[in-house]
């Protein structure tokens, strides 16, 4: 890369003499470049000199040369690895300009609200000085970057440069910045709205998903990434069993009931159990066909109670059981566990019980991210993870070195018998530490560990601010505050990631930022993100991790057998220990977590792919509708195939053989097809002069000629426009409804399928062959409940004929934000209110006699009543 990068430097006398309106002019040349057949590579050298000086006069911050070579990595499509504090957001600015200039649009991923809003308005200054807009998308609201004249200190923390715009508006600007959910999200509402108008993400083949840039990589693609995203909505499944569980399960005793895998995170009843279980209930043999439901809710009631811990793994706020994340230990507000343990968590804390619910819509972040023609991203540590990266996303990982030499000192780990031991032992030390004046930020992995340390530093006196996931509203201003002098912050384990941490006055003197980890985490990146939050720019630091016997990763590991060695020592509970044996331990328990962690997301993609090419062709022909304006092409083809199909069906064997009778009944529960046309096919099957190809081809043709005159006859009863508009609707509506259905039998082949293992059959393959059955059923299906419901069309509203969005009761379950309503879909591109949708009108009034008269009120020429049957129950 030094070559360009020499090349980019050259550049800068040149940029340095233009004016603020030739850099901006400047964008406008490269699009024209452009166009003319030169690549964003032929460009690099001078955009990226360009963009170097416009941050230099905005933000008074100019890109060092390995920035420059970060930002070459990531214009390639790669994961860029830069320590913490080597200027990430920065360094991302090179390849958003390059990539934007294009104008087909740049996402910028981040990993919460705060930053996608914090990075919009901090980076969105350089932009603007570049000529291209920047738009951030949030939760409830999307901001345009529109500057202001104010002064430049108060613009950076108020944020007062972002205007109000509707998230269309957002997709439309030239860089986008959001959050991992917020992408996924308006992916799959973009699948369910019933017009081009209502999607939120550029409507053309890719969706708009031209090029991403993810920040912290490794938290949104490979910690996140075991949680699909789900838009579900309730279902009306009764509660009462759960909390009916939630009372007879507290009773059952380990051992004796049942039997606890704490490595695989599993429960399971013994004989016992079951009889006892069976006893209470009243209800005899809870394994004997139509009792299945029991068992469904018995094994999800006892993991609830026996697995999962209040305060470590959710937490009860309001009312309402919220998800804790097992990697940032923040909270996750409205994603719910699936498949009924979060009833049986409520059960369990006698909260109320919501209602279980039905899957709309779902997709993997991997395969999201996938779809990107081009995707990058940066991250502090990625190296540990660079085979996951290689395989499942064809990312390589490239470190890109320091600006200044790391000098931080990395400690070993101390090791102590008791859990208690070792936080007397950390409480000690910062006491000790806190004296000197020298700041030290302590990371755990649990809300609980850092409420429980927060109480032994109050009981020594020591002033220290508490970050969890409890507070994390204030947690960039708490986390860029813990370098001060005489500081203490207790955090879970990457509260405030993406904020820097800049040392105050005196503190280098001191030693620098000390890192106290209380815990080992699952995966080496999380130990590595936190050691990285010291020795920042060549800064002095210090970490050092505590570790117990008792601590989950060692328990899970063969803790107790070096728990029984150090008791058979007669080692004391508070005297530390240093030990080869015990650090191989860790480091290989470690190991074991992160493969067996990329195990769990590789199975869950390798049976998502499958769902995602029915997923894409779906969605593929749900968008080629939403565009059309005239679907009757579409319908024609429909029609035509469920004749054929219906024909060839009862074409079989010997002509004589065939069943014409079925043939005419079959037709004629589509469309008017009468019993002379029947007596027609009859002639076509008796005709000797041809062979049986001729006979189904001449059958085919005669009954859609008159399907033909039957779909005028209805284009003029309801009238052309209306008929249009009804035809897409139809369409749409079948589309949504059995693609619905579609998912929820895909997802209990999925929780079945692993049985075939017993039967020497790859559950994989069996999947992946079943699941492909099922589709082209569905596919059928499709055809031919729009080919039956378009014929049976008789009155229609004024207008309206779209259908109500599914989207109106949704629910949205994601890595970590939700929402529980999207009201959007019912409003148009200027978010206004659109007029309410009806649904067209079928008669199905069962009580009219086909001879009685039509109650439309219809004569025929003579003056006289039309029968029903001659009238509007044609097609009834």
């Amino acid at each position: 890369m030094q070559p360009i990068v020499d090349a980019i430097n050259s550049w800068e006398e040149k940029t340095t003499s233009l004016s603020d309106e030739g850099i901006k002019n400047k964008t406008q040349e490269f699009r024209e470049r452009i166009k003319k057949g030169e690549t964003l590579d032929d460009i690099l050298p001078e955009a990226f000199a360009l963009v170097r000086e416009a941050a230099k006069r905005v933000i008074g911050e100019r890109h060092y040369d390995v920035q420059l070579m970060g930002g070459i990595s990531l214009h390639r499509g790669t994961i860029t690895e830069m320590k913490t504090g080597e200027g990430k957001t920065l360094t991302s600015t090179l390849a958003i300009y390059l990539n934007a200039v294009e104008g087909k649009g740049v996402h910028v991923v981040t990993v919460n609200d705060y930053l996608a809003k914090r990075d919009c308005n901090w980076m969105g200054s350089v932009y603007h000085a570049l000529g291209l807009s920047t738009a951030c998308i949030m939760h409830d609201v999307s901001y345009l970057y529109e500057p202001k004249i104010v002064d430049d200190n108060e613009v950076s923390v108020e944020m007062q440069n972002l205007k109000e715009i509707t998230r269309r508006e957002a997709y439309a600007s030239d860089i986008t910045y959001g959050t991992n959910n917020e992408f996924g999200f308006d992916y799959l509402r973009d699948n369910m709205v019933q017009s081009i108008e209502q999607m939120s993400q550029r409507p053309d083949a890719s969706g708009g998903l031209n090029y991403a840039i993810v920040d912290e990589v490794d938290s949104i693609l490979i910690d996140e990434a075991r949680t699909p995203l789900i838009i579900s909505a309730p279902d009306s499944e009764s509660t009462k069993m759960y909390q009916r569980f939630a009372q007879i399960v507290p009773r059952l005793k380990e051992k004796e009931d049942y039997e606890v895998d704490e490595k695989m995170k599993a429960v399971a009843l013994t004989e016992a159990g079951i009889s006892k279980i069976e006893k209470d209930l009243g209800v005899g043999n809870i394994y004997e066909l139509g009792k299945i439901d029991y068992v469904h809710h018995l094994e999800q009631s006892l993991k609830a109670e026996v697995i999962f811990k209040r305060d470590r793994d959710y937490v009860v706020k309001d009312g309402q059981v919220i998800i804790v994340d097992d990697f940032t230990g923040r909270l996750m507000e409205g994603r719910r566990y699936s498949d009924g343990l979060h009833q049986a968590i409520e059960a369990k804390e006698r909260v109320e019980v919501q209602k279980e619910s039905r899957t709309l819509a779902t997709i993997t972040f991997q395969n999201y991210f996938r779809m990107y023609k081009k995707l990058a991203g940066m991250t502090g540590t990625a190296s540990t993870s660079a085979e996951e990266f290689s395989k499942v996303y064809k990312l390589d990982v490239l470190e890109i070195p320091t600006n200044k030499e790391m000098i931080r000192k990395d400690l070993p780990d101390v090791v102590y018998k008791t859990e208690k031991g070792k936080f007397d032992a950390i409480a000690q030390l910062i006491k000790e530490t806190n004296q000197k004046g020298q700041p030290i930020l302590v990371g755990t992995i649990a809300i609980e560990k850092s409420e429980y340390l927060s109480a032994l530093l109050e009981r020594e006196g020591i002033k220290h601010e508490v970050l969890n996931a409890k507070h994390h509203e204030k947690e960039a201003t708490i986390v860029s505050s813990a370098g001060q002098k005489g500081s203490v912050t207790i955090a879970t384990n990457m509260a405030g990631r993406g904020t820097d941490i800049k040392l105050g006055e005196g503190v280098r003197e001191l030693g620098g930022l000390y890192i106290i980890g209380t815990e080992r985490h699952e995966a080496r990146r999380i130990d590595n993100q936190l050691r990285g939050r010291s020795g920042r720019q060549g800064d002095p630091g210090k970490s050092q991790f505590y570790v117990s016997l008792e601590d989950e990763l060692m328990r899970r590991f063969g803790g107790d057998k070096l728990k029984n060695m150090m008791d058979t020592l007669g080692l004391p509970e508070d005297q530390p220990i240093q030990n080869s044996i015990i650090s191989k331990t860790i480091e290989n328990a470690q190991n074991k977590i992160e493969g067996y962690n990329f195990d769990i997301r590789k199975h869950v993609l390798d049976y998502d792919d499958v769902m995602n090419k029915q997923r894409e062709t779906v969605y593929k022909k749900r968008k080629e509708l939403l565009a059309a304006t005239d679907v009757k092409n579409d319908m024609m083809h429909y029609v035509e195939e469920e004749i054929e199909r219906i024909i060839s069906v009862q074409c079989v064997g010997e002509e004589y053989e065939w069943n014409v009778e079925m043939m005419v009944a079959e037709l004629q529960n589509i469309f008017n097809f009468s019993g002379q046309d029947g007596k027609k096919l009859e002639q076509i099957r008796n005709d000797k002069s041809k062979n049986s190809a001729e006979k189904i081809s001449m059958m085919a043709d005669f009954a859609m000629g008159k399907a033909k005159e039957a779909y005028i006859q209805k284009e003029n009863e309801i009238g052309l426009d209306i008929f249009r508009q009804i035809e897409k609707a139809v369409m749409l509506q079948t589309i949504d409804t059995l693609w619905m259905n579609h998912l929820d039998e895909i997802d209990y082949l999925r929780q079945g399928i692993g049985l075939r293992g017993y039967g020497q059959q790859d559950p994989l393959v069996e999947y992946k062959r079943e699941a492909f059955n099922l589709f082209s059923h569905l596919m059928e299906n499709v055809r031919t409940t729009t080919v039956n419901t378009i014929f049976k069309i008789s009155q229609v509203s004024k207008a309206q004929t779209q259908e109500p969005s599914q989207l109106e009761n949704a629910n949205f379950q994601g890595a970590e934000e939700n929402v529980t309503q999207f009201g959007a879909a019912k409003k148009g591109e200027n978010g206004n209110e659109a007029p309410e949708p009806q649904k067209p009108l079928v008669n199905k009034d069962k009580n009219i006699g086909r001879n009685d008269p039509c109650p439309c009120g219809a004569k025929k020429e003579d003056g006289t009543p039309k029968k029903y049957k001659n009238c509007c129950g044609k097609n009834a």
